[in-house]
């Protein structure tokens, strides 16, 4: 009777198991599902020098992202910009209104990815086409993906020109009464098929 050797069984043992602990976050497979329900938008912005913020109800998203192929990674984000609070009713009014989101002639924003890239450590970068009000913009969205029971988390922010979108103008062209930059934050639920 022959037994194997045990500090290669050890060993091997030992490997494995450490793959199996290094791999979940990104052995999950590809992300194809965003849930709304447990997903959020915001914004904060600056008045006068004081943050503001914000936030859109209303989203839809699609994805095909595998963390382990981030290149072939595609995304789409289209913005109900209607369903935006801005913190109480006069604020909402005033930006669905023409100076600011001009609602009824543009009712939608719409983000498309171009290209996702890894930065390490479960984290990336997805760049692409955000258009507002007729305009259209290049950005780059660094995210971190999170496990998160069946599923995963991408959580980032990214800052955007207001007034390159033509959003707020008039009087609220005024950088000294809003900034011009605005961070964007999201924090998008995603599973599997």
């Amino acid at each position: 009777m022959t037994f194997p050797n045990f500090t290669a069984v050890c060993r091997s043992t030992v490997i494995a198991a450490g793959l199996a602990l290094a791999v979940p976050a990104l052995a999950a497979g590809t992300y194809s599902r965003v849930l709304p329900e447990k997903s959020s938008l915001a914004f904060v912005s600056q008045q006068m020098g004081v943050s503001v913020d914000g936030t859109f109800r209303k989203f839809a998203a699609t994805l095909d992202f595998d963390p382990t192929k981030p290149e072939a990674g595609k995304a789409t984000l289209d913005i109900e910009l209607a369903s935006i609070d801005a913190g109480g009713p006069e604020a909402n009014d005033e930006v669905k209104g023409k100076n600011w989101f001009d609602v009824k002639q543009f009712p939608t924003a719409r983000f498309v990815s171009t290209s996702v890239k890894p930065l390490g450590n479960n984290r990336f970068e997805v760049r692409g086409q955000m258009s507002i009000k007729g305009k259209t913009r290049e950005v780059a969205a660094p995210f971190t993906l999170k496990p998160e029971g069946a599923g995963a988390v991408l959580e980032g922010s990214f800052p955007l020109k207001r007034l390159d979108y033509g959003v707020g103008t008039g009087a609220w062209g005024d950088t000294s009464v809003v900034a011009d930059e605005v961070q964007i934050r999201f924090r998008l639920a995603v599973a599997g098929k």
